[in-house]
């Protein structure tokens, strides 16, 4: 089986309070990839919650963001057709991504991930990846991702390189 993971494509990273143009350019490869994927999809979605200000995420990055049930919480609209399974996560990697990959109970042939933010969700997403798969074969799409800025974006990449995480 193969899987394709779409990390954090909401609201709140493409045009909302931490949106960018870079984000926003990804959204048609994203559409594209998973239209045009050939297993399963999974999406994940940063998950906060009214006391986000009071978490450390929140003294570190002071912008309340994908607050639960909120518009800059919802997964982009070009997604939503695709988005059978979602998984909220309410820290920059899932502990659930990979039982959810487990609980499928077929061999897993291949990961690809891709989304937002390269250098902060992706990369930890494909290192949980890594470490919970170490034999199963993991690609991040680069031309699917975006970082906060592009710097932070390509040293994501080359330190997701550097554990053998193939960049495509």
């Amino acid at each position: 089986m193969k899987y394709l993971i779409v990390v954090d494509m909401q609201i709140d990273f493409i045009t909302g309070v931490l949106g960018s143009k870079n984000a926003e350019a990804i959204v048609p490869n994203v559409v594209e990839k998973v239209k045009n994927f050939d297993g399963t999809v999974i999406f994940t979605r940063d998950t906060h919650f009214d006391n986000y200000m009071e978490t450390q995420e929140g003294k570190k990055l002071p912008i309340a963001h994908c607050i639960k049930n909120t518009t800059g919480w919802q997964l982009c609209e070009e997604l939503l057709p695709y988005a059978k399974t979602i998984i909220d996560k309410v820290t920059f990697g899932s502990i659930e991504l990979p039982q959810t990959l487990k609980d499928y109970d077929e061999p897993i042939e291949e990961i690809e991930l891709c989304g937002l933010c390269t250098d902060i969700c992706v990369i930890s997403n494909a290192m949980l990846l890594k470490t919970a798969f170490p034999e199963v074969p993991i690609s991040v799409d680069s031309s699917c991702c975006a970082g906060v800025t592009v710097e932070s974006h390509t040293t994501a990449l080359n330190a997701m390189k550097a554990v053998q995480i193939s960049i495509i």
